[in-house]
């Protein structure tokens, strides 16, 4: 089960984007970097996200070998380090977690990325992964039509956009799921 305790011992032992990142092999590492060289938040996504007043605590399984975790996690990255007082970002690998993997189950698979929202006392908010509906979008549109790309290949910038933009919408809704909370209201007095 989901507790606080469980997410917060989770949470406890999982590392920070560059930390994990550095668990990989030379080579994922390369891949990595080079899809965060790609990834830059427009002026009005980091207002947005630098504005937040609220602790979000968010969880990512993950595998420096996945394609969609390579894509997807600097761009996670970048949204937390717009707000890096309050998004406080960890990566744990799933083939290393199967307690909480098993738990985040998406379509009876182990799917990675998985981002665990939570609040401030590590209680569970919300959960996206492994692919924005952007991401899906572009996905059904080139493997259901007449062609499908390399494995490996980039995301078109128009597709890496958008789906940049699903997770900074992610977090806006559970940021304002948070900032709404009549407990987290009482307890900050706002």
């Amino acid at each position: 089960m989901l507790t606080p305790e469980f997410l917060r011992g989770k949470f406890g032992r999982a590392r920070p984007y560059r930390d994990y990142i550095a668990t990989g092999t030379p080579g994922q590492r390369d891949n990595w970097a080079r899809a965060q060289s790609t990834i830059h938040l427009t002026a009005d996504q980091a207002d947005l996200v630098g504005g937040f007043v609220r602790r979000m605590p968010v969880l990512v399984i993950s595998g420096t070998w996945c394609g969609d975790c390579v894509q997807q996690g600097p761009m996670l990255a970048a949204i937390a380090a717009a707000n890096p007082g309050l998004i406080d970002l960890r990566f744990l690998d799933r083939d290393e977690n199967s307690d909480l993997a098993e738990q985040v189950r998406i379509c009876g698979g182990l799917r990675v990325p998985t981002a665990i929202f939570m609040n401030e006392e590590f209680e569970f908010v919300s959960l996206l992964g492994d692919r924005t509906l952007s991401r899906y979008r572009a996905i059904a549109s080139e493997k259901l039509g007449a062609a499908c790309p390399l494995p490996g290949a980039p995301l078109p910038p128009d597709q890496s956009a958008a789906t940049l933009q699903d997770w900074v919408n992610e977090f806006e809704r559970v940021h304002l799921l948070l900032r709404l909370s009549p407990n987290l209201r009482e307890r900050h007095q706002d």
